[in-house]
C-alpha cells in the first residue's frame, strides 16, 4: 500500500491454461448487496466501481456516491495508487525487452555519479531486487519529512532521495529479504526516466496505455479527466485533497478508470505476443518467496490458498482504495475501485470476489460513544518501552496516537471495543476504574498486545 498508515502499529510462469474453468460471476443483484452493506452499513466508504470480465463479457456494478455532481460509472477517475506499481515493473520489463537493460544491472548503473547507491557487503541492489520488494530498503526513506500530510509526496524530491541513498546502510542482501518498498518502486521509476530520457508518466503513456487504448490512466489529469474525478475521503469519509508526486511517482502516482482497467485485465487474462503481452508475460515469470504462501513478481502479490493462485495488487492513498486481481486456475477476476480509505476491507472484498473461499470483510457496524467514558479511556498506555499509545477523547469520538506516527480515530462497536478503518486492528478497555481505565489490548495481526496506563 502507499497511503501512510503503512507505518502503523507495532507489533514464474503464470500464463493461464487454454483449458481452465470459465469464470463464474456473482450475480448482479448479491454484488449489489455487497456493495451497500459496504457503503450504507459499515460505512467503510462512499463509493464502490466493481468491473470483471466473465467469457469475454464485461461488466460494471456501482454503488454508492461520487463526492461530486456527477454519479459514478465505468469512466469515473480514482487514485489508484500502488497499483501504478505494477506499471511500474511494466515498463521495466519493456525496457529490458528492448535491449535498453537488463534485470541484474545494479541500480547504481543509472544514477548520477555523485550518488553513493547502498549495498550489504559488496552485493548491490540490482532492478530484479527492486521490483520484488526485495531490495532491502525500507518502506519509506528516513528524510521523507512533508509539510503537508495531505499531499505528502509532492515535496519528496530527487535531491532528497539521492541525499537518502548516499547516507542508507542496508541491513539486509538484496535479493533475500522481503518487505515492501514505496522507496524502491518510487527509485525505480526514476532510474527508468533517467535511462530513457523521457518523464516516467511519458513512457508509462507511450509504451503501456496508448498501446492498450488506455487514454485516461494517467498522472497529470486531463480536463476531461478532472471532470470526472472522484472526490476522496480518509478513513471518517471527510474529503481529502489529492495526492501529487514528484520523485517518487513509480511508487503511485497514477490515476485512472474502471474502463481503462479492464482493457488492462483482459491482457492479463490472456497476454498476447504482443510487445505489451510479451511484457507483461516477463513481470509474471520471476518469482521471490514473501510469506505464507505468497510470493512476488515483478510488482505482483501471489496467493497460493484455497487449491487456487491469485494475482492481484491493492492501491491505496490519502482517500482512494483499489485493487485488481484473478485467478490463474478458474480465470475469476475482479476490479475494485473506492472513494475512501477503506484499506483493508478493500483488498478483502477483492480477494473474496475472485475466490470465495477468501474470507470476506467484517462488517463492523459504529454505534455512539458516552463522551464520559471516553474520557476515562483518555492517557498513555505502554505496550512497550518504545511503542506507547496515547489515547485522546473529542466529545463522542477517539483518537489514537502510535509513537512516530500520525493520529487516527477509532470508531467505537461498543462501550469497551473500538476499531480502525485505516489499517486491520482494534482496541479494547476494561471497564474505567476509579474513573480511569488501567489498561487498553491492542489486537492486531492475530496477537493481543497489553498496555499500561503509564502516570
Amino acid at each position: 500500500m502507499l497511503h501512510r498508515r503503512s507505518v502503523l502499529f507495532a507489533g514464474p510462469a503464470l500464463l493461464l491454461a487454454r483449458g481452465r474453468a470459465q469464470a463464474q460471476s456473482m450475480p448482479e443483484q448479491d454484488l449489489a448487496a455487497i456493495l451497500r452493506e459496504r457503503v450504507d452499513v459499515a460505512r467503510d466508504t462512499m463509493g464502490l466501481v466493481s468491473a470483471t470480465i466473465d467469457g469475454g463479457r464485461r461488466s460494471v456494478t456501482v454503488y454508492g456516491r461520487s463526492g461530486t455532481d456527477r454519479p459514478l460509472d465505468a469512466d469515473t477517475v480514482f487514485e489508484i495508487g500502488s497499483i501504478s506499481k505494477v506499471l511500474t515493473s511494466l515498463l521495466l520489463a519493456d525496457m529490458v525487452r528492448r535491449g535498453e537493460m537488463a534485470m541484474d544491472d545494479p541500480a547504481s548503473k543509472f544514477l548520477p555519479a555523485g550518488v553513493r547507491m547502498p549495498d550489504f557487503e559488496g552485493a548491490p541492489i540490482t532492478l530484479m531486487d527492486l521490483a520484488t520488494y526485495t531490495s532491502g530498503l525500507p518502506r519509506m526513506p528516513s528524510n521523507f519529512a512533508p509539510k503537508d500530510w495531505g499531499n505528502p509526496y509532492i515535496d519528496y524530491t530527487a535531491e532528497r532521495l539521492y541525499d537518502y541513498l548516499s547516507n542508507h546502510k542496508l541491513g539486509f542482501r538484496p535479493g533475500k529479504h522481503f518487505e515492501y518498498s514505496n522507496l524502491g518502486f518510487g527509485l525505480l521509476g526514476h532510474i527508468l526516466e533517467l535511462r530513457a530520457g523521457k518523464s516516467y508518466e511519458d513512457l508509462v503513456v507511450s509504451r503501456i496505455c496508448a498501446p492498450l487504448g488506455m487514454d485516461d490512466t494517467r498522472i497529470t489529469l486531463t480536463a476531461s479527466m478532472k471532470q470526472r474525478l472522484a472526490q476522496g475521503h480518509d478513513a471518517g469519509l471527510a474529503p481529502v485533497p489529492n495526492w501529487d508526486f514528484l520523485a517518487l511517482a513509480g511508487a503511485g502516482a497514477f490515476r485512472s478508470t474502471a474502463n481503462d482497467l479492464l482493457k488492462f485485465l483482459a491482457l492479463c487474462l490472456d497476454p498476447a505476443d504482443a510487445p505489451v503481452g510479451v511484457a507483461l508475460k516477463m513481470t509474471l515469470s520471476e518469482r521471490r518467496p514473501r510469506m505464507d504462501q505468497r510470493d512476488v513478481g515483478l510488482g505482483w502479490f501471489v496467493s497460493r490458498r484455497f487449491d487456487d493462485e491469485l494475482i492481484w495488487k491493492s492501491g491505496g492513498t490519502g482517500g482512494y482504495a483499489t485493487f485488481i486481481g484473478y485467478s490463474t486456475k478458474t480465470g475469476r477476476n475482479r476490479i475494485l475501485l473506492s472513494n475512501a480509505a477503506d484499506y483493508d476491507a478493500h483488498i478483502a472484498l477483492g480477494t473474496h470476489l475472485v475466490n470465495a473461499a477468501y474470507p470476506p470483510p467484517k462488517l463492523r457496524r459504529v454505534v455512539p460513544a458516552d463522551p464520559a467514558v471516553l474520557a476515562a479511556y483518555a492517557g498513555r498506555y505502554e505496550i512497550s518501552p518504545t511503542f506507547i499509545l496515547t489515547v485522546r477523547a473529542d466529545g463522542g469520538r477517539l483518537f489514537i496516537q502510535a509513537t512516530a506516527q500520525p493520529e487516527f480515530e477509532a470508531y467505537a462497536e461498543s462501550d469497551t471495543e473500538f476499531f480502525y478503518r485505516v489499517v486491520d486492528a482494534q482496541v479494547s478497555f476494561p471497564r474505567p476504574e476509579g474513573g480511569v481505565a488501567p489498561s487498553l489490548t491492542l489486537h492486531q495481526n492475530g496477537k493481543n498486545l497489553p498496555g499500561k496506563r503509564l502516570p
